[in-house]
């Protein structure tokens, strides 16, 4: 654990859906922030309430290994979900916990993006660009900031981004601390055991062996290479369990630790 002050936490869209799970979460991290001195940045998603956009639109959805295909005619429903309505109703949640929340995408984070497969449409790929993030500073400020997954491209295209891809990204670019909140307690071993640690061989086993697959196999790739990067362990737990941070914060071993 490093004494750095600011952990990126990511949280699913799943928080968004569940009655009083974020304000449950923002309320924990008040406290913490408060007592602590720690600082937070929220990197969220919010896949159900595209899924449901996307349906009400009469859209079908289709994934390839863990991402969603996001064709040009469903990105003002999926910005609109993600960077809108999601976005919106996180703060909402922040403000009623007492924290001072500011809304953004990737561009304000520091990150730019650009597309990451033509057969994917506008899913993105982001990257740092130097002097261009506000975080910091709106930390200082004393705000959290809430950023959604939305990316923008040079080109001001605008681009759906795997917010764990983002959060890891983030994590980089402001060499914060990284927690994957998430459904799962822990990742699971093929006896559906929680594994405390993973490592690069562990993990390409169990992706082989079938053991982790889907949006988990995507977010265990994510932390190892958020892991490599920062060089020091990356956290996936449960959101529904926002006890769990506090925990990790104060350098207790809960939910999985992704090595480098």
């Amino acid at each position: 654990m490093s004494g750095n002050q600011i952990w990126v936490v990511k949280v699913g869209g799943a928080v968004l859906n569940t009655e009083q799970a974020a304000l449950e979460l923002f309320k924990v991290l008040a406290h913490v922030s408060e007592q602590e001195g720690k600082q937070f940045v929220i990197v969220h998603g919010g896949g159900a309430l595209v899924d449901s956009w996307l349906q009400d639109a009469g859209f079908a959805t289709a994934k390839h290994q863990g991402l969603r295909i996001s064709p040009k005619e469903q990105m003002p429903y999926i910005v609109g979900a993600l960077a809108g309505c999601a976005n919106k109703q996180l703060m909402g949640q922040a403000i009623v916990a007492g924290l001072k929340p500011v809304g953004t995408c990737l561009f304000e984070a520091g990150l730019m993006t650009k597309q990451k497969l033509k057969a994917l449409g506008q899913v993105g790929t982001c990257y740092a660009e130097e002097n261009l993030g506000l975080l910091e500073q709106l930390l200082k400020l004393g705000r959290i900031p809430l950023v959604s997954s939305v990316g923008i491209g040079e080109n001001g295209a605008l681009y759906n981004v795997n917010a764990d891809e983002a959060a890891a990204a983030i994590a980089q670019t402001i060499n914060g601390e990284l927690i994957f909140m998430t459904d799962v307690e822990a990742v699971l071993d093929a006896q559906k055991q929680p594994l405390h640690t993973l490592d690069a061989s562990q993990i390409s086993t169990l992706i082989d062996e079938k053991v982790i697959v889907g949006g988990m196999e995507v977010k265990v790739k994510t932390s190892l290479h958020a892991a490599q990067h920062l060089r020091r362990g990356v956290y996936i737990s449960s959101w529904q369990k926002p006890e769990n941070l506090v925990a990790l914060i104060k350098g207790e071993h809960v939910g999985t630790q992704i090595l480098p």
